[in-house]
């Protein structure tokens, strides 16, 4: 009786050992995720529900954050629509790929995104707005989708999406869908929704009645950016594959208000950014960690089963070094980490964009606590398209002081980021903050050193980055 319980117990300890290690069982265990990346264009992430709003509805972002990690801290690099994504897309800062000013291109033999997902095995597709150059070095499946949108007809379809994740059987997909809601102008949604006279404005606003009104459109649209987000879950969803879906969501920078976009203040690189990962992101949480743009490819790459710290991006730094500026987060993503990058930097030029300066170079660098900023050009007027808006001239009619502050600038701007999160108290001339401003200058020269940028010599180069030479 002892031998015959004894010898069942062995067969049953043996059947279970190879059937942990049935290839198939180890297919499955080792299964590389799927990966969606929804990018919004031009929004502040303090106008969404899960980054402090308590007037915009985003109910399907506020579904993906209590199923996710919200981080806190993630900035763009250079706050206009091109530059941001190509730095995205290459794992690059802006001035050592090529494309820092906007409507730009990289330089050739660099590799991006596609390329690398797809040497690991993934089908690799976009649905949206691309607004890179030059294509071929962008080889997306590409289903479809608008660089601007006027309003009219279908901006996007999604469903062609959908039918390429049930085309990618035996395959993981990335799929980046890249919405342009809430870009201007604000044509998108129930226009009805918001009332004009009830939104609260930022303290770095001037409250005019267009502004309100231009505000309540583009909060319609965040709305309706909002409902794109819930189709994507949806579709995911009934894919069948939600366990093994990695949904990820990114603000880009902020609105096309003053003191916002084209701007190196908090409202213009901070990034609202959600990450969903069922089994491996724990979910509601939240991380202060402060990652960048740069760093979203190599975390993708790590997240994919390659290795990202031994890739010859096809850049060489002016150190010498062929990697990639930005490094992976996904230990940050797995609450493995709660501290990652000391600073974060920002670069913005005007060369080449409607109405801009015609050379207004700005570079900055931030960490927890102060945001310091170099206005290289600062003699200059600040220029684009918001200065020669109806809006801006309402500002100056309302408010002249806040208005010329838009568009005459110091050669330094130093903020205490934690006391003064619109950044509208310049401590750069305070001798209490010598040090402070003298360690972040360094860190700055260091970093523009790094990246090939030479200042104003760099900034009059921007029109050779565009190859078609146009402007936003």
């Amino acid at each position: 009786m002892k031998n015959g319980i004894f010898f069942l117990v062995i067969t049953l300890v043996t059947a279970c050992l190879l059937a942990f290690r049935n290839p198939e069982n180890e297919t499955t265990r080792n299964k590389l995720p799927n990966i969606i990346f929804i990018m919004g264009d031009d929004l502040s992430m303090t106008d969404t529900e899960p980054f402090g709003s308590t007037q915009v509805r985003t109910p399907n972002m506020v579904r993906l954050a209590k199923e996710g990690l919200c981080l806190d801290n993630m900035f763009n690099m250079i706050p206009i629509c091109a530059p941001t994504r190509q730095s995205l897309l290459t794992g690059l800062g802006p001035v050592r790929n090529g494309a820092f000013p906007n409507h730009s291109q990289i330089y050739p033999g660099i590799k991006t995104l596609p390329v690398y997902l797809k040497e690991l095995g993934y089908n690799v597709a976009l649905a949206g707005k691309r607004h890179y150059a030059p294509e071929a070095a962008y080889p997306f499946d590409f289903l479809g989708g608008r660089d601007h949108d006027d309003g009219s007809g279908q901006d996007i379809d999604l469903i062609k999406a959908e039918d390429y994740i049930k085309k990618s059987t035996g395959k993981p997909f990335f799929l980046m869908f890249t919405s342009n809601q809430p870009h201007s102008p604000w044509t998108r949604g129930n226009q009805k929704a918001y009332d004009p006279q009830k939104i609260k404005l930022g303290a770095n606003m001037v409250d005019t009645p267009l502004t309100r009104n231009q505000m309540a459109k583009y909060f319609a649209e965040i709305t309706y950016l909002d409902s794109l987000v819930g189709v994507c879950l949806d579709m995911v969803e009934r894919s069948g594959q939600k366990e093994n879906t990695v949904v990820m969501f990114a603000t880009e920078q902020g609105n096309s208000f003053p003191f916002s976009k084209w701007t190196l203040y908090d409202q213009g690189l901070r990034s609202g950014f959600i990450v969903r990962w069922p089994g491996k992101v724990k979910p509601g949480t939240r991380n202060a960690a402060m990652v960048e743009y740069p760093d979203i490819l190599p975390t993708l790459i790590d997240i994919a089963g390659g290795n990202p710290f031994k890739i010859n991006t096809g850049s060489n730094d002016a150190n010498g070094n062929a990697g990639f500026d930005g490094l992976s987060f996904k230990k940050v993503l797995l609450g493995q980490a709660s501290a990652f990058r000391e600073e974060v930097y920002g670069v913005n030029t005007t060369r080449g964009i409607i109405d801009g300066s015609d050379a207004y170079a700005s570079r900055s660098v931030r960490n927890l606590d102060y945001l310091y900023i170099r206005n290289l050009n600062y003699q200059a007027r600040y220029a684009n398209v918001v200065t020669n808006s109806a809006l801006f001239k309402t500002w100056v009619a309302k408010d002249s002081v806040r208005a010329t502050a838009y568009v005459t600038r110091p050669e330094e701007e130093l903020y205490n980021v934690k006391s003064d999160p619109y950044q509208l108290t310049n401590l750069a001339a305070n001798a209490k903050f010598k040090t402070v401003k003298a360690q972040l200058r360094t860190k700055l020269d260091a970093f523009m050193k790094q990246q090939g940028d030479k200042g104003i010599e760099t900034e009059m180069q921007a029109m050779e980055r565009q190859p078609k030479n146009k402007a936003e």
